[in-house]
């Protein structure tokens, strides 16, 4: 019975080349999809769990990460004022 040995790994330039992409994390694949949505009805208490969620984020070293999380915050303040305000 003869075995193959396995292949080598890539040598010299090639070895800087990725040959696959690598796997999609779940928070991508929920990101992505998320992407496609324009409107959903979520509960206030869900949308208040968010808020603290990315409350934190809010105080990250990275610049990026700050102002997105501010962009969310405020959108979801405001989503969860919108839907609490008495209807007319």
């Amino acid at each position: 019975m003869t075995s193959t040995p396995p292949p080598l790994p890539p040598r010299g330039i090639n070895a800087l080349i990725p040959s696959a992409r690598p796997a999609a994390t779940p928070g991508e694949r929920a990101a992505t999809q998320l992407l496609h949505l324009r409107t959903a009805a979520v509960p206030v208490p869900v949308l208040a769990a968010a808020l603290e969620l990315i409350a934190p984020q809010l105080n990250d070293p990275d610049p990026a990460t700050r102002d997105a999380a501010a962009d969310i915050h405020a959108r979801l303040t405001a989503a969860i004022e919108d839907a609490t305000l008495p209807q007319r």
